[in-house]
């Protein structure tokens, strides 16, 4: 099951959102606390220039009246608050005690310093050494009301602003990231890859670069291989002709059944070195994968009477489907392996697994020993003494592996618990169910991109 978070672009959200969380906590906090010390500032110097201005007007102007919530009270008024112990300090808030001590600071020494009595309107009554009677001034909130309701309305507009073009620029870098794995699913496949578009940051472009040119030489390679293979296989076949039938036309019946089988042998392998040499798609008609096993089989048994029994479990309904050409080389390299090195019954079985449609062929023979199964699928490579025999080329398996790459599917290649080989492909559902319309116009598109 694919997890969002295992992608690039899951990881770069998660990132992305938990850097944006973090630091617009840290500015949320910073914010506060500067408020909170500019709030505080403010009401300092109003309160400082307000005591100033009392000063000032019971200086100069005494009999003129003072302004609202502004008072000198003398000393005997029963309303001067109490003085209250040093001790009393630590349950007075933390901003209205940073206020206190600020306002402290900001008069000489010796000036006392009180708040108002609590219920009433706030203020501070100051008396200094020279003051006669004590100065009230009112005293604006430190913390205004609704203040942190806006910042946060603001905060969740800013982060969510943010977080748009955050993952707008994740998926950005994410597209030619994923145009890329693509390329190299495809390319690991052995399925045609035409050039990726270079684009994104500049190491992206560059390892780009690098895999469309890999990608071309290696298709120079492969290319300039199926040539002269399918050349010489092509050549051949004329000379091998002319070799037949100059032995059908031999007296002695042993000799000339010794050099026949030698001359299908050697027609064989040339027939398998076309077949390999081949590296175009397959555009031939999508057919069903259960139908065609029964009618191959059928045909099997009638060809080849002295052939092992060959048995089908066919499970995987009509929506299983595969060209044509594909299907059978892969169905005819394998039961002609079968016939050669195993034993007796040949299944082919089709089912619906859990990340594809599952096509397997296996025999009962001896199988192949455990160091060997790396080696059985390369081409050329023949496994003889534990699967030898002659008139074979060691492209039988490499060819079927070749061909369900091409058809989008992979191949395993191990022996299975009840004795012999097993060939186990596995097509994935969206490639080997998709309608003989889009699967010819996939076909000729990659005929093109070639």
């Amino acid at each position: 099951m694919r997890r969002p978070i295992d992608s690039l672009f899951g990881r770069l959200v998660v990132l992305v959102i938990g850097v944006l969380v973090l630091s617009h906590l840290a500015w949320f906090a910073v914010i506060r606390v500067e408020r909170d010390n500019n709030q505080t500032r403010y009401a300092v110097e109003e309160a400082t220039f307000l005591v100033d201005a009392v000063r000032q007007h019971i200086a100069n102007s005494p009999n003129q009246p003072l302004p609202s919530r502004v008072r000198v009270v003398p000393p005997t008024d029963p309303d001067v608050p109490k003085a209250k112990p040093a001790t009393a300090d630590d349950d007075v808030p933390p901003p209205l005690g940073r206020f206190l001590d600020d306002i402290r600071d900001r008069f000489p020494d010796g000036t006392e310093v009180r708040l108002g009595e609590p219920g009433a309107p706030p203020s501070i009554w100051v008396k200094g050494l020279k003051d006669a009677d004590w100065i009230v001034v009112p005293v604006q909130p430190l913390r205004p009301p609704r203040s942190r309701d806006r910042m946060l309305v603001w905060l969740a507009i800013i982060f969510s602003t943010a977080v748009m073009a955050a993952l707008l620029a994740a998926w950005q870098l994410q597209q030619p990231l994923r145009s890329l794995a693509q390329a190299v699913g495809r390319f690991g496949r052995g399925q045609p890859t035409p050039p990726v578009p270079e684009r994104g940051p500049r190491e992206l472009r560059q390892l780009t670069h690098g895999f469309n040119q890999m990608v071309r030489e290696v298709s120079q390679t492969e290319n300039d291989r199926a040539v002269m293979l399918a050349g010489v296989a092509h050549d051949l076949k004329t000379p091998l002709a002319r070799l037949r039938l100059r032995a059908e036309m031999m007296d002695d019946a042993k000799t000339r059944d010794g050099v026949v089988r030698d001359v299908d042998s050697m027609a064989h392998i040339v027939d398998q070195f076309l077949v390999f040499a081949h590296d175009r798609a397959d555009g031939s008609e999508p057919i069903e994968v259960d139908q065609q096993c029964e009618k191959i089989a059928r045909t099997y048994r009638a060809v080849t009477p002295g052939a092992q029994p060959v048995q089908t479990r066919l499970l995987a309904g009509p929506s299983f489907v595969l060209p044509a050409a594909t299907l059978d080389r892969v169905l005819s390299n394998l039961l002609d392996n079968a016939h050669a090195y195993g034993a007796p019954p040949i299944v082919i079985e089709t089912s619906r697994g859990v990340n594809g449609w599952v096509l397997s062929v296996a025999d009962h023979g001896g199988g192949i020993a455990p160091d060997d199964l790396i080696k059985a699928s390369r081409p050329f490579v023949r496994l003889d003494p534990a699967r030898g025999g002659s008139g074979h080329s060691g492209l039988g398996l490499a060819i079927v592996e070749r061909l369900a790459r091409r058809a989008g599917g992979e191949c395993e290649i191990g022996n299975h618990e009840g004795g012999g080989l097993q060939v186990l492909m596995t097509f994935p559902f969206e490639v080997a169910t998709r309608p003989a319309e889009e699967r010819r116009a996939g076909s000729h598109r990659e005929e093109r991109a070639i």
